[in-house]
C-alpha cells in the first residue's frame, strides 16, 4: 500500500491521544504515574538504539551496485549478516532487493537518486531514497508477471511492511520510503 505522509521521513506521526498515558499537555493523566506510562522493554531489545547511515548518490555513476554494497555493509554492521538461518538470509536479501528497486526507479523515472538513507532499530529497517522527480511511484496494475519490466513497485509492495512517498512542500522531488521487518 502506498501512502503519502504529511510528516517527514522517519517520523511515524503523532501518537493517538492518550496512547502514552499522557495528556495533551505532556503530563501523565490523573491516576496514571509517570513510571506506569513508560512501556517495559526487554533487555535484549533495549540494547540496540536506532541507527542510521546515509549515502550521497547525486552525480555518482553505478549507483545501484554502490547502493547495494553500502546496504550490505550496513547489514553486517547491524548484525543482519552473516545470516545464521535461512529466514535471516532471506530478510537480508529482501532488504538488498528493495534498495535495488527503489534506486533503479529513481534512475529510470526521477532524474536519478540524490541520497539513500537506511535506519534500523530492533524491529524495522527503513529505506529512503530521495530524488528530484515529480512522478508518483505505484505498482503497475494489473500486474502481469510475464510482461517485461514494471515489477519494481510490485516487488516493494509485496516484500515490505509498508511503503510510501513524502514530499516537502515548496521543494522539488520526493522521498520514497519502505520498511521491512527485522529477521527473527
Amino acid at each position: 500500500m502506498s501512502t503519502t505522509r504529511p510528516y517527514s521521513p522517519g517520523d511515524r506521526g503523532p501518537e493517538p491521544s492518550g496512547a502514552s498515558g499522557a495528556s495533551e499537555g505532556g503530563t501523565p493523566e490523573a491516576g496514571v504515574s509517570a513510571k506506569a506510562a513508560v512501556p517495559s522493554v526487554p533487555a535484549e531489545e533495549a540494547r540496540m538504539p536506532r541507527q542510521e547511515r546515509r549515502l550521497r548518490l547525486d552525480g555518482e555513476s553505478g549507483v545501484v551496485p554502490l547502493a547495494r554494497d553500502f546496504t550490505r555493509q550496513a547489514l553486517y554492521a547491524w548484525g543482519w549478516l552473516p545470516a545464521a538461518s535461512a529466514d535471516q538470509r532471506a530478510a537480508a536479501e529482501d532488504v538488498l532487493l528493495v534498495v535495488s528497486e527503489l534506486v533503479t526507479n529513481a534512475c529510470l523515472h526521477a532524474e536519478g537518486p540524490d541520497e539513500l538513507v537506511l535506519t534500523c532499530d530492533n524491529k524495522v529497517i527503513r529505506i529512503e531514497v530521495t530524488d528530484r522527480g515529480t512522478g508518483q511511484p505505484a505498482p503497475r496494475t494489473p500486474h502481469r508477471a510475464g510482461r517485461p519490466g514494471g515489477h519494481g513497485m510490485f516487488i516493494v509492495q509485496r516484500l515490505c511492511l509498508d511503503w510510501g512517498v513524502v514530499r516537502t512542500p515548496g521543494a522539488s522531488g520526493k522521498t520514497v520510503w519502505a520498511e521491512l521487518g527485522a529477521p527473527a
